[in-house]
């Protein structure tokens, strides 16, 4: 039997995998920052990007309680404005809220429409509730459902996020297929019994060596046709 023959629901990973975060993200830092080089954006981004990925760490550790990805963006905007001496409190505002406004990769909106007539589909993202609802009108992302692990209290890879596709599913979790652009993402997946499929993206987190997925693709519309195939 092939890897897609048992395949009753798929399910992807939003942030990084359907749409441009870093680009996105690098993008908003440009607009309240202006005037500043490739070199300095950058590092304002990997300010923003360690600041979540350090409070996702200390939540998932227990040393912090729960607080949505709105709350961490806000907290994020603010380290990169004190970084580059933003003072504007619109601006930093708005830089707070670039995590609505990412742009789809060139694939992902054909793709999706493509699998969506053969299964359903399910995004499943660390983002809030509020920000994944306003990111999808944005990225005009058609979803038969988005979930928000804010549902869990808890950021993937933590088990009780992908349960929450799971409940959604509603079928056995070797029947549900995870999508994802990072080998972590599709890790936390493996650990709660889920097929996976890895999809190349730039920003992405490539497999190891060690790692065992079910599918691997070079792009999405590689992943797409061998699913519809």
């Amino acid at each position: 039997m092939a890897a897609t023959d048992c395949i009753e629901v798929v399910v992807f990973d939003i942030l990084g995998t359907m749409v441009d975060e870093p680009g996105g993200l690098a993008a908003a830092i440009r607009e309240a920052a202006p005037g500043g080089d490739d070199a300095s954006v950058e590092q304002l981004l990997k300010v923003w990007r360690d600041h979540v990925e350090r409070e996702q760490q200390r939540i998932a550790e227990g040393s912090r309680a729960y607080a949505n990805s709105e709350v961490i963006d806000r907290e994020a905007a603010q380290r990169v404005a004190d970084y580059a001496g933003l003072s504007d409190p619109v601006a930093i505002a708005r830089l707070a809220t670039a995590s609505q406004r990412l742009k789809p990769w060139g694939d992902s909106l054909a793709g999706l429409t493509r699998l969506a007539r053969r299964f359903p589909v399910l995004g499943l993202s660390n983002a809030s509730r509020a920000t994944l609802l306003r990111l999808n009108a944005y990225a005009q992302l058609g979803w038969h459902q988005a979930l928000s692990a804010e549902d869990a209290q808890a950021y993937k890879p933590a088990p009780e996020v992908y349960r929450l596709a799971l409940d959604s599913a509603g079928c056995p979790p070797e029947r549900v297929l995870m999508v994802a652009a990072h080998a972590w993402d599709l890790r936390g997946a493996q650990a709660v019994g889920m097929r996976t499929a890895y999809v190349h993206r730039p920003v992405g987190d490539p497999p190891a060596s060690s790692d065992t997925f079910n599918l691997r693709s070079k792009t999405l519309d590689e992943l797409v046709a061998e699913l519809t195939g």
